[in-house]
């Protein structure tokens, strides 16, 4: 491969990384969320553990199946949640931040409540009385 394909194909990379980032950030930070918290009680529907960051599906109340993400996966190791915390059909109360975007079913958890136990993803953002 000559030096000058592959500074081609260096700078198609970097343009294509480039090009996903915002999309990428935007998901994983706080910029798609409301400021305000709010609480969501539900019944879990799954868990997964997956990386980039753990989820939950939460079926509340009126039926509406929410998306709950949980910190990164060492937060959500650090606050002490696991698979195992929880199970499929147990009651479940989030704390969180839902999608800024109107409609959409989709929170990112601050701290989740299983059974009176909390699990604190982002202890810093959990506002005191």
């Amino acid at each position: 491969m000559s030096l000058a394909s592959t500074r081609a194909a260096m700078a198609l990379a970097a343009a294509l990384a480039c090009a996903h980032a915002p999309s990428a950030l935007a998901h994983h930070g706080w910029a798609w969320a409301e400021g305000e918290q709010t609480t969501l009680a539900g019944t879990v529907e799954q868990i997964s553990m997956a990386p980039p960051h753990p989820t939950l599906r939460v079926k509340a109340a009126d039926g509406e199946l929410w998306q709950v993400d949980l910190g990164n996966p060492s937060q959500t190791q650090r606050s002490g949640f696991t698979a195992e915390t929880t199970q499929v059909g147990a009651p479940i109360e989030i704390l969180g931040n839902r999608s800024a975007e109107p409609g959409k079913p989709h929170m990112k958890a601050v701290r989740i409540t299983v059974g009176g136990q909390h699990y604190d993803m982002y202890p810093e953002r959990i506002k005191q009385p």
